[in-house]
């Protein structure tokens, strides 16, 4: 049990330090950095004094400073987010070509509408007629061959 005990402890001193974790950080992306930022702080502060029968006030200026800190890092992005970042961005690329196709269609059926007034309109009726007569007569002309011959 004692040896158990004694394996155990030393396999916590021995592992990985956070010292190995931060370099392996670092090499990945990780940043951290201090930024800290001095404000000073000017104020007018005026004291009532009196000497024997006399009072004025006495003003001064009285400065603070100020020092506020944050702290920035960034922290790299796991395949997870990497992944879902990706398809956000073909999914709003992917509305956006829909959007230019609307409006390209739209302009296109205005200029569709613009040149279907200039041209002459025709009786398409009278072309269905004239092409099915036509296959008639075709159709007759081969069987009054054969019945001749």
């Amino acid at each position: 049990m004692g040896k158990l005990f004694i394996v155990i402890i030393s396999l916590f001193l021995y592992s990985c330090s956070s010292q190995y974790h931060l370099n392996k950080a670092i090499k990945k992306g990780y940043v951290c950095e201090d930024i800290a930022d001095t404000i000073r702080i000017t104020t007018l502060d005026s004291v009532l004094i009196t000497k024997f029968d006399t009072t004025y006030y006495e003003t001064f200026l009285k400065t603070f400073d100020t020092i506020v800190q944050w702290k920035t890092q960034y922290i790299p992005k796991t395949r997870l987010d990497k992944r879902i970042e990706y398809r956000i961005k073909i999914k709003t690329i992917y509305k956006d070509r829909i959007v230019e196709k609307a409006k390209a269609k739209a302009e296109g059926q205005k200029a569709k509408s613009e040149v279907k007034k200039n041209r002459p309109k025709g009786n398409l009726n009278l072309l269905f007629v004239g092409v099915g007569i036509g296959l008639l007569l075709s159709f007759l002309w081969k069987y009054a061959k054969k019945t001749i011959i």
